[in-house]
């Protein structure tokens, strides 16, 4: 019966830790999920070929639009590009019009 009694002590306590651990891993609600940017042009990494070479789509739209970007997407960030992920295990770089300081405090940074 005692050692019944500190399995279950011990289920316990994992519990509490898991639930814990769960806790301090949750995202701040007042954190934004989406930012507002302005893109235009944007190249599309679809993989690479046989000799290890991109394979990339390189796309020209007329005019620059808004866009709501998933911030959990975002991979990195330089002054002219946001690379993002996308379907299929593809990445895409967006060409940006907000400001690399601009981009960094919507980000919260």
């Amino acid at each position: 019966m005692k050692n019944l009694k500190t399995i279950a002590l011990f289920l316990l306590i994992a519990i509490g830790l898991i639930s814990l651990s769960s806790f301090n891993n949750m995202k701040n609600p007042s954190e934004p999920r989406f930012i507002e940017v302005t893109v235009s042009n944007y190249i599309i990494l679809h993989g690479f070929d046989a000799s290890n070479k991109e394979i990339e789509e390189y796309v020209k739209d007329q005019a620059p639009k808004k866009k709501l970007i998933s911030v959990d997407r975002i991979q990195s960030v330089s002054e002219k590009y946001i690379c993002t992920t996308y379907a299929n295990n593809r990445l895409i770089f967006w060409e940006y019009k907000d400001g690399y300081e601009n981009l960094k405090q919507k980000l919260g940074l």
